[in-house]
């Protein structure tokens, strides 16, 4: 018929990879849900729920570890689990929103507006505001 559509193809997590590696970055299994990626200094561990493919951590590589960007109120930061603080230079700014932008377009996920205007997070600590953020570590 003319007028059949086709059915959508749904990519298994190891397709997902395979396309990141096609791409240029490094991907290494961390078992069987788990992965990590890596390109010019930015990194991610990425996890398998659900038939979907989450992006769990993302950042700079610091040391052995990825530094999450954190906004200070007053400046950018890489802060990694076990508490080491960089500040964000430009570069590694502008790194990681490419890096964050062709990761989301391999793993098939929608690039939004706001987070396509910039580098964006979900740590904020405001220098100012206090007990406000129960998870902030002043």
């Amino acid at each position: 018929m003319f007028f059949r559509r086709e059915k959508p193809r749904v990519y298994s997590f190891e397709d997902r990879l395979e396309a990141l590696r096609l791409d240029g970055m490094a991907v290494s299994k961390k078992g069987a849900d788990k992965a990590a990626v890596m390109r010019k200094g930015c990194a991610a561990m990425l996890a398998e729920r659900d038939d979907k493919v989450e992006i769990e951590r993302a950042g700079v590589v610091v040391g052995n570890e990825i530094g999450e960007l954190t906004h200070g109120g007053y400046q950018m930061f890489f802060v990694t689990p076990h508490g080491v603080k960089e500040p964000a230079l430009a570069g590694q700014l502008r790194e990681l929103h490419e890096f964050l932008e062709d990761l989301r377009e391999g793993l098939g996920q929608d690039s939004l507006y706001n987070t396509s205007l910039g580098t964006t997070n979900q740590k904020h600590l405001y220098d100012r505001v206090r007990g406000r953020d129960p998870q902030a570590t002043h």
